[in-house]
């Protein structure tokens, strides 16, 4: 089993949909800019693994022959909004079991205006039993589904500990002071408290339009070698993924009767357990995440789910500040989705994107001091959750 370095990551801008380049574009255009943070042409790649969520097959293809065609191994990823990570995960397992010694994981999205919704509406959709138990446990008539997903397991969480919509309004406004340093974030306007509370209430006493992400555009790219391989070719071996879990659902999802666990919880608990028991390391080792903030509530529930705090304790951990710089652990530096951006096939690469560089200690305005351990958490409902622990050399 081979170390897995991380030698190159690549990420363009995102942008609004319409405001993009192509998908062509921007895939070929993120490669191209991974392979020049390793100083490695697409020769040298061996395999690539591509992800994307709204597009016809083989598009992973199209996007990467404007940069080679060199007869590699090109296979098409996609596991919802956990595509980007699947992809890395995928790239990951190959490399360390020693299948190929370099390898792509490319992201891309160039999606829709408006709320996310079925392409296929002539078969059934995987969302069939999300939806009945989402429709039984929550009375919300005309809010679009995934709003109701996890403006549900917000609610959820309000009535279990008391949580407030205050505090949602704060995780938000957070992420756009993390994401005002950020130049690839689509939304680097500054937002107040009172900015977030004031937007229009999309679900009253639930949900501020400003606590959902955006539709995105965008393209990520990692280069992914295996320690002899970097070694050989002089490549940089300044962080490495030293662990990674996959989960996906299991009864409890639908048997608990609880929206956290429909959106995700359990799967993100087990992930992350997995991971910390295979780096031997506690969640207060992590000194940066970057999490799937898709909505400000379910920011909230991963802190607990991933263990950075007690559950219950989320409210509190955000309201003394243990969620940014000078807190214990700074969580999603980049913005996140909320700010950067959410195209959902390169999500989970830009996530990688930003914890790599924050291990170099190259993220320049956003970068958290002296960061030794970074986590990755990327949810797909459906579902699929993958956790990447990454760690700096020496």
């Amino acid at each position: 089993m081979s170390k897995v370095y991380v030698a190159g990551v690549g990420m363009i801008p995102f942008a609004k949909p319409g405001a993009s380049d192509p998908y062509t574009t921007m895939g070929a255009e993120a490669t191209r800019r991974a392979l020049g943070d390793a100083n490695l042409d697409y020769g040298a790649v061996q395999q690539a693994y591509v992800g994307y969520v709204y597009g016809d097959s083989t598009a992973g293809q199209r996007a990467v022959y404007p940069v080679g065609m060199t007869g590699i191994p090109v296979i098409n990823v996609n596991n919802n909004c956990s595509t980007g990570s699947t992809a890395l995960y995928l790239a990951r397992q190959a490399v360390e079991s020693g299948a190929a010694d370099c390898i792509l994981a490319l992201g891309f999205e160039q999606m829709k205006p408006g709320a996310l919704g079925a392409v296929f509406t002539d078969r059934p959709s995987p969302f069939e039993e999300f939806d009945a138990l989402a429709d039984k446990l929550v009375e919300a008539p005309g809010v679009p589904i995934a709003l109701r997903y996890f403006g549900g397991a917000g609610l959820s969480h309000m009535k279990k500990y008391g949580t407030s919509l205050e505090t949602f309004a704060k995780v938000r406004a957070k992420a756009s002071r993390h994401a005002k340093n950020n130049p690839l974030a689509l939304f680097r306007k500054e937002l107040t408290f009172e900015d977030v509370m004031g937007d229009m209430m999309i679900w009253p006493g639930v949900m501020t339009r400003l606590m959902a992400c955006p539709p995105t555009c965008g393209a990520a790219a990692a280069i992914l070698v295996s320690e002899q391989y970097a070694l050989r070719h002089g490549l940089r071996m300044d962080v490495s993924i030293r662990a990674q879990s996959m989960t996906t659902d299991t009864p409890s999802t639908f048997a608990s009767q609880d929206m956290m666990k429909l959106v995700g919880y359990d799967m993100t608990k087990a992930a992350a357990c997995n991971v910390y028991e295979r780096a031997s390391i506690a969640p207060n080792d992590v000194d940066v995440v970057e999490l799937h903030d898709c909505f400000a509530h379910n920011e909230l529930i991963s802190y607990e789910a991933l263990g950075l705090c007690p559950e219950g304790d989320a409210e509190r951990f955000i309201v003394d500040g243990d969620n940014t710089y000078g807190g214990k652990c700074v969580t999603n530096p980049s913005g996140g989705l909320l700010s950067k951006g959410h195209p959902l096939g390169a999500t989970g690469l830009a996530q990688c994107y930003e914890l790599t560089r924050q291990l170099r200690g190259t993220a320049e305005a956003t970068q958290v001091e002296d960061a030794r351990i970074g986590l990755q958490h990327n949810l797909g409902l459906g579902g699929a959750c993958v956790v990447t622990l990454y760690e700096r050399a020496g």
